[in-house]
């Protein structure tokens, strides 16, 4: 276990924490988590600022100020062109409506991960690259596809992988991992995080020994909200069982911090936190003809990606819960 990045995460969120009480707590631990990946201490003033700009920039009922809100004042916290990025986020998340991809907070996280990772001359290709990828996602799971697969799809488009055989290959991956894990909005996240990687014939025999190291130590890596994390962990190339042997580890000294124990976050939402940070641990080692990409910043934006999608699903179940409480 990277002890000084789990350390940092853990006093990161704790000071995220104090200083924006109204934000949902899964918000605290994503921010938290990305000042991490950047091996820093959070810069509490930098994210007021960013969180200020935004409001600034966008009226009252704008998506930008949604549960995404938190996630981009701390991603354009960390950048030195923060005003600029965010420019470019309203851009391109324009230009994905203007192609029919509805308002929602998965859709602003999209425009900023295109906005940030492409060239603006690429914006317009980009987000058609989007649009027909998530228009053939569709077509394949028409009650499946939805707003929550925005990042993901954006992900794909900017990915550079060729639209038919991706989808065939993502559709052959979901039939062969359906009879092991729940058909539906988690395992077709699945499918999207293994098509960036190379067409490898063993990627699904590897996501299930996987998933059989977790459950052998009595945690479950197949639910909704973690097998996306799985999808990314079995594209690492250490051995699986030492692989789960550091999640796990990581998982039960997260669970004895302040703010980690069983009341404050559930088995599932810590997991996902475990299996990033230790991702963020191997990334450097990942093997060039594992993924389309060796770089390791590419698989962190996947990391971060990811994150982002499960997080913003974490807040908005939460409140559809406290809405439905109060009525």
């Amino acid at each position: 276990m990277h002890i000084e990045q789990v350390e940092l995460f853990v006093s990161n969120t704790e000071t995220i924490k104090k200083a924006f009480k109204w934000q949902h707590t899964a918000m605290h631990r994503m921010a938290a988590l990305l000042y991490a990946t950047e091996n820093r201490t959070a810069d509490l003033e930098a994210i007021r600022q960013s969180n200020e700009l935004i409001k600034q920039e966008t009226k009252r009922f704008s998506a930008f100020r949604g549960h995404s809100a938190f996630i981009i004042a701390a991603m354009l916290s960390l950048t030195s062109d923060g005003p600029a990025k965010l420019q470019d986020t309203f851009r391109v998340y324009d230009l994905m409506k203007e192609m029919k991809f509805r308002t929602s907070d998965y859709l602003v996280i999209a425009a900023y991960q295109i906005a940030t990772q492409a060239e603006p001359e690429q914006f317009q290709p980009v987000v058609e690259r989007a649009k027909s990828f998530y228009d053939r996602m569709k077509a394949e799971h028409p009650f499946l596809t939805g707003r929550d697969d925005y990042i993901f799809t954006a992900m794909l488009a900017l990915s550079g992988l060729e639209l038919d055989s991706t989808v065939t290959r993502m559709e052959q991956l979901y039939q062969d991992l359906k009879p092991y894990f729940s058909a539906g909005n988690g395992l077709q996240s699945l499918t999207q995080i293994l098509v960036m990687g190379e067409d490898h014939p063993e990627v699904s025999v590897r996501v299930l020994a996987l998933s059989d190291a977790f459950r052998a130590r009595k945690l479950r890596m197949d639910k909704l909200y973690t097998l996306p994390s799985l999808g990314l962990l079995s594209l690492l190339s250490a051995n699986p069982e030492a692989l789960a042997d550091d999640v796990v580890n990581t998982y039960e000294w997260l669970r004895d911090q302040k703010g980690f124990g069983a009341w404050s976050i559930t088995k599932q939402e810590l997991l996902l936190f475990s299996s990033a940070l230790t991702m963020l641990e191997h990334v450097e080692h990942l093997r060039k003809d594992v993924l389309t990409t060796s770089m390791s910043t590419t698989i962190t934006h996947m990391i971060i990606a990811q994150q982002a999608a499960m997080t913003a699903a974490i807040a908005a179940s939460a409140a559809s819960t406290a809405s439905q409480s109060s009525n």
